[in-house]
């Protein structure tokens, strides 16, 4: 997980992270609804995120390619946390949501020791309420990490996650308010692990690492603030953490061809150096994340 973004990080040294919209806002768009292969008209497609800049981007990519083919769509970008979206999904509240696989099917099987990515895939498709339905994942990954700066691994010689032994004990550890009810028997079990206290820290993670006010955290591999701060992401050589190919989950009642054919085209373009430099736009140059993606989109005959 660690290495996959390596080359693409390299073109972001200045980024740093930007806040999400109103997670109770909501757009819809006024275009008609496509029709399936029956001839059935959709009904309106309503695409939703998490509450990080990467996911609401995802999002505006999926909905502005599905209006482009003429599906009438709501966006809900920003809502929470995959404890909050996921049920949102499986009620039909949502019709679309970019998910990352490995960190899904740790949610929804928790006994699950999947890691590779078609291992993590078999495994969706098997336990996945009859509901919800997984499209094509895309090659772009964004993996979890444990991460810490460079002085701190210099100092306590720490590559891998399981170096991290020798001194969890005394290390604070940061992440999403939810990381230590998913992870701490994770960390426990597969590497030893016990942390002195864990924090919060959510968005600010790579800064509270840089700080001092955590020792390690939990930053998303393609978060550019890594390289902007000198940070170094431990190797998972236990492979604690599975792959996170970005993948489209769907309610399917209300995912026709078009839905389907459409996200499924986005998923066979988009890698993991893309998702880095798109996520520079964001970060460094300010832009807003529909802009960005309708530029993606339209590079890529997509819109």
């Amino acid at each position: 997980m660690f290495g996959v973004a390596a080359v693409a990080l390299t073109t972001a040294l200045t980024l740093s992270a930007c806040g999400g919209s109103d997670p109770l806002s909501t757009t819809a768009s006024a275009a008609p609804a496509a029709s399936g292969s029956g001839g059935a008209a959709a009904a309106k497609v309503v695409v939703g995120s998490f509450d990080f800049p990467e996911s609401v981007l995802l999002a505006s990519i999926y909905a502005q390619a599905l209006k482009a083919k003429g599906v009438t769509v709501e966006e809900k970008p920003n809502i929470g946390s995959r404890e909050v979206v996921y049920d949102q999904v499986k009620s039909g509240g949502l019709t679309v949501l970019p998910e990352y696989a490995g960190s899904l099917l740790a949610f929804i099987d928790k006994s699950s020791t999947a890691r590779t990515k078609d291992d993590i895939l078999s495994g969706l498709k098997a336990k996945l309420p009859p509901e919800l339905e997984i499209l094509e994942p895309a090659a772009a990954e964004d993996n979890n990490s444990l991460t810490v700066t460079k002085a701190t691994a210099d100092k306590y010689k720490l590559a891998t996650i399981e170096d991290l032994a020798k001194v969890s004990k005394d290390f604070t550890v940061g992440g999403p308010p939810e990381f230590k009810d998913r992870q701490e028997e994770n960390f426990k079990s597969v590497y030893g692990l016990e942390f002195k206290q864990w924090k919060p820290t959510g968005a600010t993670t790579a800064d509270a690492i840089k700080s001092g006010t955590v020792q390690v955290g939990n930053v998303f591999t393609t978060d550019p603030k890594i390289v902007l701060n000198d940070l170094v992401p431990l190797q998972d050589n236990k492979n604690a953490f599975g792959s996170e190919n970005v993948t489209p989950l769907v309610h399917k009642a209300e995912a026709n061809e078009t839905v389907v054919s459409t996200l499924n085209a986005i998923s066979a373009k988009l890698d993991t150096e893309t998702l880095v430099s798109l996520m520079k736009r964001i970060a460094v140059d300010k832009d807003d994340p529909p802009a960005v993606a309708k530029d993606w989109l339209a590079q890529n005959g997509l819109v």
